[in-house]
């Protein structure tokens, strides 16, 4: 009851739709977020796999954040970084037998699908208390020493991100621009229908743990 009530459901289901949404969008060759083009480009001139870089990446973003802030590292955000990674590797080699966009049709349709599962699955995600995320840390930690708001925080980090991952050859492109207008967009349309259902769910679990209260 504690895993449903703090929304690990929603955290398993929205990693997973998100890392679906970033194994379309790579697929699709058109460009990807800041990040995952940055984790392209890793795989690109070290090896590796993509997911393998999300970890990498995570690990030292944690280690990053802790010195940052003077504080023991957040070692229960590793979670989000292992699940992301593994669920992008997952994807990819499942994708890989039924999607090969090679015309520039097939190319837009998976970076569409990739910006609809990925706005989708931040949503989805969002609902859960279950472990946080290295990126979200850093951008709340930008806010604190520069004293900007949440939405310059973020795209200082993301044009830091795409200026590294241009140095490594990642996967920058069309896609990346149309990732960053419209990502947020679905993100907006379809997070009040989450929290809505969120907030139902929750209220069921405060009616049975009021009747089990009673019942004993």
């Amino acid at each position: 009851m504690r895993l449903l009530r703090i929304g690990a459901h929603y955290y398993v289901i929205g990693l997973l739709t998100l890392t679906l949404g970033i194994a379309l969008a790579i697929i699709s060759m058109l460009g990807t977020s800041a990040f995952d083009a940055l984790l392209v480009g890793l795989f690109r001139t070290f090896g590796l796999t993509i997911g393998s870089w999300e970890i990498v990446v995570g690990v030292a973003m944690v280690i990053g954040n802790s010195l940052a802030e003077r504080k023991r590292p957040e070692y229960f955000a590793l979670i989000t970084s292992l699940i992301t990674g593994v669920g992008i590797d997952s994807w990819l080699f499942i994708l890989r037998f039924f999607v090969i966009p090679e015309v520039w049709i097939s190319q837009w349709i998976c970076l569409v699908l990739s910006i609809i599962f990925s706005g989708i699955g931040i949503a989805i995600y969002l609902q859960s208390d279950v472990a946080p995320n290295p990126m979200d840390r850093s951008m709340l930690i930008v806010a604190k020493f520069t004293g900007w708001n949440m939405t310059y925080s973020r795209l200082a980090i993301n044009i830091l991100l795409v200026i590294v991952a241009f140095l490594f050859k990642g996967a920058i492109g069309i896609g990346t621009l149309v990732n960053a207008i419209f990502v947020g967009m679905v993100i907006n349309f379809v997070l009040p229908h989450i929290n809505e259902l969120r907030e139902v769910e929750l209220e069921k679990f405060t009616q049975t743990e009021t009747k089990l209260a009673g019942g004993e």
